[in-house]
């Protein structure tokens, strides 16, 4: 919810934030990073927007450490992105703390074995923290990230359970990943809301994406939007793809401490 409202505040965003990086109930420090931050800049917030992980926390006792910059903007820019392309590369982060160096390669091996049948050019990241870096409990997790010809953005990640093997995890996120492609879109559905939001948000004037099938969540947002906003979204369902064109007018909100654009 902060990447949400920062770009209204009266001066630049900063905060430091502690805590859990990484569980199956919130996305994940390392799509925030890789996704969400990167999605914002396509309305208006292209420089000086950063997302920096100092320390890694797991669950249940966490010790995380994030640090959140985002610039300030007078209006977000209205977007059309209906294009979703084709999928050209995957590549992800997996990371373990206060285990063997050897889970997070574990995952990543699972993972690109499936995932390397679909789509040639897959490469996943370790990121092994140990020490005052690796928060108070032991945990590993793996983010993965599809980017299409036209710079559409997929994800899907899973945070290990108890129980949970380095192996079972990596293939469970693939074929996340995958199911996600399948459902196609410029958004995954955990940045459905968010992309919705900000297009009420921009400018006064029409902006236009095309997202796979709405989560319940999503639909009900949708419903809370008419009822905060009276923004009303025009949905198109395409048949071809199985995707929906959703659009609609800006409120044109105004970020009045900011004098200039």
């Amino acid at each position: 919810m902060l990447i949400a409202l920062a770009p209204f505040t009266k001066l630049p965003f900063h905060a430091t934030l502690t805590g859990i990086t990484s569980d199956n109930v919130d996305l994940s420090v390392d799509i925030l990073r890789t996704v969400t931050l990167v999605n914002l800049k396509r309305w208006g917030l292209d420089t000086g927007i950063e997302l920096k992980i100092n320390k890694r926390g797991a669950p249940p006792l966490g010790g995380g450490e994030v640090t959140f910059h985002c610039p300030n903007v007078r209006q977000l820019k209205p977007v059309q992105l209906i294009d979703e392309g084709k999928i050209k590369r995957v590549r992800g982060i997996a990371y373990s703390t206060r285990v063997s160096p050897q889970t997070a390669n574990r995952m990543v091996d699972v993972a690109r074995s499936i995932l390397g049948e679909f789509v040639p050019d897959v490469y996943v990241y370790t990121d092994h923290y140990k020490g005052q870096e690796s928060g108070r409990s032991p945990g590993f997790a793996l983010a993965l990230v599809a980017e299409s010809t036209t710079g559409a953005l997929l994800s899907a990640e899973l945070a290990a359970e108890a129980g949970q093997t380095p192996e079972e995890l990596g293939e469970r996120a693939a074929y996340m990943l995958l199911q996600e492609i399948r459902r196609g879109g410029c958004f995954d559905v955990a940045h459905q809301w968010i992309a919705l939001l900000w297009m009420v948000l921009c400018s006064e004037d029409v902006s236009k994406i095309r997202l796979g099938p709405l989560s319940p969540f999503t639909i009900q947002f949708l419903r809370d939007i008419k009822q905060a906003f009276g923004t009303v979204f025009k949905v198109v369902e395409d048949k071809h793809s199985d995707t929906l064109l959703l659009s609609c007018m800006g409120t044109g909100y105004t970020n009045v401490n900011r004098k200039t654009a």
